[in-house]
């Protein structure tokens, strides 16, 4: 199969939309794991923010302490520095240097070259405190491990969201080949995670993989486009389910969210199904994803403003969202991407701020190039 020929127009889409919803997300990412999502609503109702469709205003009198004020309207200037960002720029280098042939060591040896360890978090951490703890001193540069490296997803987090979050670049460069964006991403996420924590990024990984060929560009005033759009991302999601088991808990969260996929009070009804649930945990954060997906499928304001507004992991989720929403093929409504100027700030070693165009080209050459492989 060829790449979509759009497919460069499809990466930069992608690359926007991850970046906006993060950012979204990432001005209120603390307040909502901190003070819940009953909170966030409240705020977001008393600065007339809702429906959210654009980037959350800053009101000082109103403002948690928790609230990032650089990343909400009228202060964001280009795109901070943010895990989900870091991971998918990582993902790029380790594809630009391994290719279709990555190695969860691969994987390894990369963190400790890029991955400062206080941008990491749960399972990542703790994965990369085994690493350093029992990896021999010349592993970076490519020695052996010299002990098993799966007691690394041995670890308290290992089916929290860490993963999920790693998982988006994987779809992005294989276009109509989901079996390799399930290889790959697996590579990556095993390192760290295990069950569910696994599924939720092959899930996202495979799904990525399939929207480009499954989607038609749709126009938002035809009924036709609209059907055609829901239908595309409805059989892309189908066929990415077989590639992780049916009874798992992913699996059952994705078919909860599609249940709820025309009730306006589905974000609320999945927080109750999993109050028990951490808020960064892989499954209850999948299902607001597919939810918001599906529901908002014509509608890229509304696809991430509704994911973040339902609270969880907001900067993940938002990004997920805005990422699998884009390869559908559909522009990023200038308003998200302007007030970022095309800037990319990341917190890697060497690596503290791209250009989306680099970004872009990048990425292009990368799936160019395993495409020939």
């Amino acid at each position: 199969m060829s790449l979509p020929t759009n497919h460069a127009h499809i990466i930069r889409a992608a690359w926007q939309g991850r970046i906006s919803g993060c950012m979204l997300g990432k001005a209120v990412e603390l307040f909502s794991m901190r003070e819940g999502a009953a909170a966030l609503g409240e705020y977001l109702q008393a600065t007339g923010a809702l429906p959210l469709r654009d980037y959350i205003p800053y009101v000082q009198e109103l403002a948690s302490k928790h609230i990032d004020v650089k990343c909400c309207a009228d202060h964001l200037t280009h795109s901070r520095p943010d895990d989900d960002i870091n991971y998918s720029m990582l993902a790029l280098l380790m594809l630009e240097k391994f290719g279709t042939a990555l190695s969860t060591a691969d994987v390894a040896r990369s963190w400790m070259k890029y991955l400062p360890v206080a941008s990491t978090y749960t399972a990542e951490r703790a994965a990369y405190k085994t690493l350093l703890s029992n990896a021999h001193e010349w592993f970076p540069e490519g020695k052996d491990a010299g002990f098993d490296m799966t007691l690394c997803a041995d670890n308290a987090y290992n089916d929290w969201i860490g993963a999920q979050i790693r998982a988006d670049l994987y779809g992005w460069v294989c276009p109509g080949n989901p079996d390799l964006a399930a290889k790959l991403v697996t590579a990556d996420a095993q390192l760290s995670h295990q069950g569910d924590g696994v599924y939720g990024a092959v899930l996202i990984a495979t799904l990525g993989a399939l929207i480009p060929v499954h989607s038609l560009p749709a126009e938002p005033a035809r009924n036709s486009a609209k059907q055609d759009s829901a239908s595309g991302l409805n059989h892309a999601l189908d066929q990415a389910l077989t590639y992780i088991p049916q009874d798992s808990e992913c699996t059952n969260a994705v078919r909860f969210a599609r249940e709820l996929t025309h009730d306006p009070k589905g974000a609320e009804k999945i927080r109750q199904r999993y109050k028990e649930l951490s808020v960064v945990h892989t499954v209850n954060n999948l299902a607001l994803v597919i939810w918001a997906l599906l529901r908002h499928h014509n509608d890229f304001s509304a696809a991430i403003g509704e994911v973040v507004a339902a609270g969880l992991d907001t900067d993940c989720n938002g990004a997920t969202v805005g990422s699998l929403w884009a390869l559908q093929g559909q522009p990023i409504p200038a308003h998200w991407t302007q007030p970022w100027q095309g800037q990319v700030g990341l917190s890697l070693a060497g690596h503290d701020r791209i250009e989306i165009d680099e970004l872009v080209a990048r990425t292009v050459q990368v799936a160019d190039t395993m495409h020939k492989q």
